[in-house]
């Protein structure tokens, strides 16, 4: 997020806007300083929306950002998909809703410029039928008029039709289509004739250079036979740079063919092993079975699902679109749970007095349709996640292939291609074996020709040291050296020549391809020039058309407008009206439906209870609640005698309680004081304790 606002900031601060914000003062603006700067890009990119948001509704504000934004093709990103709450936070100017949507005009202003200026003439006017009704806007939809013409003081009407208003449109969008070819394609006259100056500047340089040349190897003996060698090697050149690029193509050729046929035979080998399984009892299982499956996804699982979905959907519109709750709308939610509660708790008490024994049965058979459900969507998930593993492990076993395919230019071998390669490989390396013996072989001779290259070397020196000394006695010092130089000096001398041919015949060829070229140029240029000038006329016509035929409608779309937006104010009141009067129909219904719940009732217990009738005396919630007082008085008479046995029985317990708590110290002292006492004491006296202990427990039990 904070990547977007500095992307916003940043924007904002150049050209056109110049706001000069920083992170801190962007992210500090108010909800209507935020719709105004969106205001501000939307009318950079349309100026029709160069309007003062503080003058204008916020429904209006809304509804024209909208409109742009649809013709912009825009669309909210993430959990802005619910155009209502989009709307709410266009209109209250929140954050979260406007940044994506700077965000998304800053990135493409350009782009959007041009798709807001061919959307005011190509967008058509499309007037509802409940609109149609009325005679003037049914005769203004079939003909679209564009102005008067007055002649001598009778006014003409000329207009055009609905498919003449469409064939306009398509021969704008056709000529916008060329004009923008025009403008990118080919090169400006200026630039032309820059890089024709140039061109020919060059040219002179080159026949300078040329005529430079010649009458340096004008003075070189042969120079004719050597211009004529030149050429032939550079023709040679050429033929071997062409015959290597033909093998290369040639080998990238084979290359292809052969990976083909591997993946050929690969898809063979496959087909082959389905085929080899591919009975037609075990295909029909597998079929049936996937149709099965299917059918469970397609029919319970998914409608279940979308189910679940669209009531989490509902019920979080239904949260949002909600205002904020305070403390005196949470005591009545409170209030409003508890009521429901105690009437839950009544019907299920109903039910309970009822004591249906077919219920009871259903019961265990819907427990165990429900677990059986359960299974069935448990096992459905487990094989869908099955069904996931097992493309994800396809598919990296394919990656795995592919990239040993690019690593080693070869597949995975499998079964009996394995075992020939591991043949292969074998005799390969016995080959190697037999070729390293070699290699080592010549690394010996290669030892033995290096240490005799070093003896003679030394004894050339020798030599030469020799021959240096019988010169300096003869008085010709120098002379061995003298005459190599002069070999390497004429050795160089032919090169340079060699080179010189070369560089006089590569200017010649390369002076007569620009000559070529230039000429090329001047003939292709000499139709598109004057095409160029018929087509800068047509376009100079054609603007005029379209900004006059532009004015004009606008007009007409301006009255449509107006007209419009009258009509659905109305409309708007009428519906409103109507849901009103829908809403009290409702609930004058419900509240009579009670009253009848209420009154059969009451006339059902008054029936039970002046019928003769036991069974359905008995039935009536009186003789219920009688009955069931009767028997509350029975429990409490029950629990005030079993209060006066315990009360009763409350001292002489406690007392009891008491004595064996104080024995329980007492044994607690004597225990410790045997313990103290055990080291000093001898095995007699332990004895006698242990009779006198137990003596002491049996009298006292």
């Amino acid at each position: 997020m904070s990547d977007q606002i500095k992307f916003i900031v940043e924007k904002l601060n150049k050209e056109p806007f110049k706001k000069n914000y920083n992170l801190i003062t962007f992210d500090s603006l108010e909800p209507m300083q935020l719709l105004q700067v969106l205001n501000d890009v939307l009318a950079e990119i349309d100026p029709k929306q160069v309007v003062d948001i503080r003058e204008e509704m916020p429904d209006q504000t809304a509804k024209r950002m909208l409109s742009l934004l649809g013709i912009l093709k825009y669309k909210p990103p993430g959990n802005a998909t619910d155009m209502s709450t989009f709307r709410q936070g266009l209109v209250i100017g929140s954050k979260p809703v406007i940044h994506p949507v700077l965000h998304w005009l800053l990135q493409r202003t350009n782009e959007l410029k041009k798709r807001a200026y061919l959307a005011r003439f190509l967008i058509k006017l499309e007037v509802p039928a409940e609109f149609l009704q009325d005679e003037t806007v049914a005769d203004t939809n079939k003909q679209i008029s564009l102005g008067y013409h007055g002649r001598s003081g009778k006014g003409v009407r000329s207009g055009i039709r609905r498919d003449q208003y469409e064939e306009l449109m398509e021969g704008f969008k056709t000529l916008h289509k060329e004009c923008e070819q025009l403008k990118t394609s080919g090169f400006s006259t200026a630039e032309i004739r820059r890089d024709i100056s140039a061109m020919e500047e060059e040219k002179d340089q080159l026949i300078k250079r040329v005529e430079r040349l010649k009458k340096r190897v004008e003075t070189v003996q042969n120079h004719q036979r050597m211009l004529k060698i030149a050429r032939q090697l550079r023709v040679e050149k050429e033929r071997e740079e062409f015959l290597a690029q033909q093998k290369q193509e040639q080998k990238n050729q084979l290359f292809h063919a052969v990976q083909r046929l591997q993946r050929v035979q690969n898809q063979l080998k496959s087909m082959r092993h389905a085929a080899a399984d591919a009975k037609p009892e075990s295909l029909m299982k597998r079929l049936e079975e996937e149709i099965k499956f299917n059918s469970y996804m397609v029919s319970e699982k998914f409608p279940k699902e979308l189910d679940n979905k669209k009531k989490e959907m509902h019920f979080l519109q239904k949260v949002v679109s909600e205002p904020a709750m305070g403390h005196s709308d949470l005591l009545e939610l409170e209030a409003k749970i508890n009521e429901v509660n105690t009437q839950i708790n009544q019907l299920i008490e109903k039910k309970m007095m009822r004591n249906e024994p077919i219920e009871g049965k259903l019961s265990l058979y819907r427990q165990q349709a429900s677990i059986i459900s359960r299974k069935k969507e448990a096992k459905a998930e487990e094989l869908q996640e099955a069904k996931e593993k097992l493309s994800n492990l396809e598919r990296e076993v394919s990656m795995k292939a592919t990239q040993t395919r690019e690593f080693d230019g070869t597949e995975v071998l499998k079964g009996d291609e394995f075992k020939r390669y591991v043949s292969k490989l074998r005799s390969k390396s016995t080959v190697f074996k037999k070729k390293h013996q070699i290699i080592a072989e010549f690394k010996a001779e290669f030892g033995l020709l290096q240490r005799t290259e070093e003896l003679l070397k030394q004894r050339h020196e020798n030599i030469q040291h020799q021959l240096q000394t019988v010169e300096d006695k003869k008085g010709i010092s120098g002379y061995s050296y003298t005459q190599e130089e002069l070999e390497r000096v004429s050795a160089l001398k032919s090169e340079v020549d060699e080179v010189k041919g070369r560089t006089l015949d590569g200017m010649s060829e390369m002076v007569k391809k620009l000559n070529s070229l230039v000429a090329e140029k001047k003939s292709a240029l000499a139709p598109i020039i004057k095409e160029l000038r018929q087509l800068r006329q047509k376009c100079q016509e054609l603007t005029q058309e379209c900004e006059e035929k532009k004015t004009q409608y606008d007009s007409c779309a301006a009255g449509l407008e107006s007209n419009r937006s009258k009509l659905e104010q109305e409309v708007r009141g009428l519906r409103e009206e109507c849901l009103q009067e829908e809403s009290r129909y409702h609930y004058t219904n419900c509240m009579i439906k009670n009253l009848e719940v209420q009154l059969r009732r009451a006339t059902d217990e008054m029936k039970a209870y002046v019928s003769s009738d036991q069974q359905e005396k008995r039935k009536a919630i009186r003789e219920q609640y009688t009955k069931n007082i009767a028997e509350q008085e029975n429990l409490g008479k029950k629990l005030r005698e079993k209060q006066k046995t315990v009360r009763e029985s409350h001292g002489p317990n406690m007392k009891q309680a008491k004595m064996w708590r104080d024995f329980e110290q007492l044994m607690e002292c004597k225990k410790q004081c045997f313990l103290k006492q055990q080291s000093q004491t001898s095995i007699g006296q332990r004895n006698l304790l242990r009779t006198f202990l137990s003596c002491f427990e049996e009298t006292f039990i």
